[in-house]
């Protein structure tokens, strides 16, 4: 936050003894923006001084005024609003138009500002305005920056003021952060708006030719250079690099410039000038510095006395030129460049005498000299530590992290791989309790394994004569695990043999039933059911006329005696006869609808009657007496109902379904339950 400075009046004091009527030849170039620095210009002028207006600087209002017209609207929010420039409080009263509340306080920088304020119509006493220096009697003595603010609103204000307070601070675009900083961390919500922007002006060609005139070598024109912001610095280094010559700028690095504040010095002897004077804050002591420097320049008499010799702390202090008989000023000679500068307010008249005192006081100042160099080597040295330090820690948590990214990969691939483990143990568990079972199996005794083999039998058997009724298959089945038992003598073993001598018994005592034979003897019956004939379908047969032949005539008629007419006649009639009695034939049908039969239906007469025939092989199968018993009857009436009875194929299969009927009777079939019991007490037992 760049020191402002402020008006003065038309005619300054004629402190250290220089006043109006003293004319000289120095050249100072202001730098300020357009139109602020009128009042200075015109007290240089009044002293003698020419002034050329170089501003470095322009300021134009901010891009986004919104913010500015919203904080300024709601001011009963704020506790503190702080500007930082006379151009702050000109755009902020410009964008507000209502009455500055009385009980809000107000802070600057510097009297500039209190005079921008006080044209406004904000000033004390009725506002409470706070500035550095605004409770001392001189303002010599004082700063004027953030810092000395920030003091100055601690002692009016108390340490602890700005707790969970809200402050405005109205500033140009960017600036300086120390203030907002320092107020929160006093606890202070802090806002920040910028009322105005800082633009790089574009000088003039007529102000580009004065500044190439004092600048070139042909030119003896003394002149300093009024530089009142970092900023403006700068700007003019960008300028001077792209507008002005080799000469030029290294004139310009020569000239004598004058700062109101030790940190603009500083941006200036960083960029390279040499000559460098802090003025301190305010147009007063800007006017008197200038007018210091000027003094050495004044023109005077050949027999007058020299002026007297005025200090002025540079980084390049003048040397007044002896007076001659010539009219025409000579320029001083500069000392080497970057001495250091004392500001305006520590130069002080050389005193007559008291050589010791001053001796102390140089040793006084070389010694404190000499402590602040070693005590700032020593600071850049820890800083320097400090910063290898903080560098080292920054590559060791950089490494840790790596590390760590790499250990949490680490611990994750590990628990991919034992939940892969976990997967493997538990099948090979699993593998493991199979071999004991199969182990377990294996070391089973030759009975065991015998006994599971007869059990298994025993059960194939009775199942298949449960489903078949074959007792033979049954009875062999018995057999063959009795033998398989034998060769056992097992108390157990014994028993199981037992039981299944008692199922051979059973099954040989029982009656036998050929189903097999009766099934076979259906099939024929079906498979001749397509060539059975329909009773309308009986073939008859008719008779053959005969015709005699003379021979039998004559043979008859010899061995009856009778004539062979009468002979041949008898045999006549006799044909005759024949052939008219073939003609009618008479047959005896007990069921009418037999004859009503089309041919085409009796399909379905033969269709049915297999269906019958193929449903009792199957009931005969299952051992299904009473559907077997029907359907045998059902085939039986359907044969002789609608098929010829005299046919001997007729005959032949109602002789089949008449055996198959006679041949089923019902037979209860044995069970195995007693050998399967006695397997099963075995297994159970072992």
């Amino acid at each position: 936050m760049a020191a402002d400075s402020n008006p003065t009046p038309d005619a300054l004091p004629s402190r250290d003894g220089i006043g109006a009527s003293h004319a000289t030849h120095l050249t100072v170039v202001l730098t300020r923006p357009a139109g602020q620095s009128d009042a200075l210009a015109k007290t240089l002028h009044d002293a003698g001084v020419v002034t050329v207006d170089f501003p470095l600087i322009d300021i134009a209002a901010a891009d986004d005024e919104a913010p500015l017209r919203a904080a300024l609207a709601s001011l009963d929010r704020y506790a503190l609003v702080v500007f930082v420039s006379p151009n702050a409080v000109d755009y902020a009263f410009a964008s507000h138009d209502a009455i500055w509340p009385h009980a809000l306080p107000v802070g600057v920088v510097g009297p500039g500002s209190v005079a921008a304020l006080a044209k406004h119509g904000v000033e004390a006493p009725a506002y409470q305005v706070i500035s550095p220096g605004a409770s001392a009697d001189d303002h010599d003595g004082a700063r004027f920056d953030s810092e000395a603010l920030y003091a100055a609103l601690e002692t009016l204000l108390g340490e602890n003021a700005f707790e969970g307070k809200r402050v405005l601070i109205v500033r140009g675009d960017g600036g300086r952060e120390w203030l907002a900083d320092r107020l929160r961390e006093a606890g202070a919500e802090v806002e920040t708006v910028a009322a105005y922007r800082r633009l790089v002006p574009d000088p003039s060609i007529g102000a580009w030719s004065r500044i190439h005139t004092l600048l070139s070598d042909e030119s003896r024109t003394p002149h300093a250079w009024l530089v009142t912001s970092s900023e403006g610095v700068r700007n003019l280094a960008e300028l001077a690099h792209d507008h002005l010559t080799a000469s030029e700028q290294a004139q310009l690095k020569r000239a004598m410039f004058v700062a109101p504040h030790p940190r603009i010095a500083e941006t200036a002897r960083a960029l390279g000038f040499d000559s460098i004077t802090v003025s301190g804050a305010g147009d007063e002591r800007i006017a008197r510095t200038l007018l210091s420097l000027a003094a050495p320049f004044e023109v005077q008499p050949v027999q007058s006395n020299p002026a007297q010799e005025r200090m002025s702390d540079t980084n390049a202090s003048t040397t007044p030129t002896p007076p001659t008989s010539s009219s025409a000023p000579r320029p001083a000679t500069a000392l080497p460049p970057n001495q250091p500068f004392t500001p305006y307010e520590m130069q002080q008249a050389k005193p007559k005498g008291n050589g010791l005192l001053w001796v102390v006081i140089a040793l006084v100042l070389f010694a404190a000299i000499a402590g602040g160099i070693a005590l700032n080597r020593r600071i850049i040295k820890l800083d320097q530590q400090l910063s290898h330090r903080q560098q080292a820690n920054d590559s060791q948590t950089a490494e840790l992290r790596v590390k760590t990214e790499q250990a949490v990969a680490t611990v994750r691939q590990a628990d991919a791989q034992i939940a892969q483990l976990e997967g493997k143990l538990a099948d090979a568990q699993g593998a493991q309790q199979a071999l004991q079972q199969q182990y377990a199996d294996l070391a089973r005794n030759r009975d065991d394994w015998t006994m599971a083999e007869v059990g298994q039998m025993l059960s194939a058997a009775s199942e298949q004569l449960q489903l078949t009724g074959n007792t033979q298959l049954a009875l062999f089945a018995l057999q063959s695990a009795d033998t398989r038992l034998a060769a056992s003598d097992g108390a157990q073993v014994l028993a199981v043999r037992k039981a299944i001598a008692q199922d051979i018994d059973k099954l040989k005592s029982a009656p036998s039933t050929d189903l097999t034979g009766l099934a076979i003897k259906l099939d024929n019956a079906i498979d001749q059911i397509d060539q059975l004939p329909l009773s309308g379908e009986a073939p008859i047969e008719h008779a053959t006329p005969r015709a005699s032949t003379p021979k039998d005539v004559d043979r008859l008629a010899a061995a009856t005696g009778e004539p062979k007419w009468k002979v041949w006649w008898h045999q006549l009639v006799a044909g005759i006869g024949e052939q008219l009695t073939s003609l009618v034939q008479v047959r005896r049908i007990d069921h009418a609808d037999a004859m009503l039969v089309a041919p085409d239906q009796g399909y379905f007469v033969r269709e049915n009657l297999k269906m019958r025939l193929l449903s009792a092989r199957l009931a005969l199968l299952a051992r299904n007496q009473t559907t077997l018993k029907s359907d045998l009857h059902a085939a039986d009436n359907a044969l002789a109902r609608y098929f010829d009875a005299s046919s001997k194929q007729v005959q032949t299969v109602r002789d089949l379904v008449k055996q198959v009927d006679d041949g089923s009777g019902a037979v209860d079939v044995p069970n195995l339950d007693t050998s399967l019991q006695a397997v099963h007490q075995y297994r159970t037992r072992g």
